[in-house]
């Protein structure tokens, strides 16, 4: 599948792919011998961080596909005059591509608590029959362990890496994308905390609306450090379409 032209919202090359497009082509790159891809779900937060954040800037500029993960990235790219297929959060694309790609598929799992990417993996591959190569938890020394993290992950040849790394995910992926050997590599957030269990997805009617953020935020005071940053995205959003 070839991707349409990308289109800029505030800066970011954006996909205007929906989810059946953006796990079609996620699929077919994970099992293809085109060497190792980087998906990016860009969400108002990563944005605000790219400003202020060039190693993360530079994961973002070389990432090969990009899709809206959040309302606020539909938003913006109407100001800026482009209109997106819609949202394409990663937690549906993971799973989408898991339950696609199925038996076929080796999957390495990275992130999370220890613990976390172990159950994890035996839920993958109770529920959809890929293969895990390798799971390790998100907890290592990024500056001393980094290498022989990704160089265990790369030893199984996945088709795909899927990394819940939090802050940092998309650098490191760019930064390891030649020790890790895989087919296609994502940040997913805390995707493998639901898979695992052991977090559980917001309401579906705050996922139709595209409320998730409001409902971590709001309800976790861990959480409540972000808003300033989706206070900021909305000002630059708002500038932009301005101009």
């Amino acid at each position: 599948m070839e991707l349409p032209a990308p289109v800029a919202v505030l800066g970011h090359a954006v996909h205007p792919v929906d989810l059946e497009g953006a796990t079609e082509w996620v699929l077919a790159q994970s099992l293809s011998d085109a060497g190792s891809r980087l998906v990016v779900t860009l969400n108002p937060e990563l944005v605000v961080r790219a400003r202020r954040d060039a190693t993360l800037h530079r994961a973002l500029e070389h990432a090969d596909l990009t899709v809206a993960d959040g309302v606020g990235l539909l938003w913006a790219a109407r100001r800026a005059g482009w209109k997106l297929p819609g949202r394409v959060p990663g937690v549906d694309l993971a799973f989408a591509v898991l339950e696609r790609g199925g038996a076929g598929l080796r999957v390495a799992l990275l992130g999370g608590r220890p613990g976390v990417p172990e159950r994890a993996a035996e839920q993958a591959e109770r529920r959809w029959g890929v293969t895990v190569t390798s799971v390790h938890h998100g907890y290592f020394d990024r500056d001393n362990e980094s290498l022989r993290v990704a160089a265990e992950v790369g030893a199984g040849r996945p088709h795909l890496l899927l990394a819940g790394l939090g802050e940092g995910q998309e650098a490191w992926l760019e930064a390891h994308r030649r020790e890790c050997r895989a087919g296609v590599s994502m940040g997913v957030g805390g995707t493998l905390d639901v898979l695992a269990g052991t977090a559980r997805r917001t309401p579906a009617w705050t996922r139709r609306l595209g409320l998730e953020w409001a409902w971590r935020v709001g309800l976790d005071p861990r959480r409540w450090h972000r808003f300033p940053r989706l206070l900021e995205f909305a000002r630059m959003a708002w500038r932009e379409g301005r101009r």
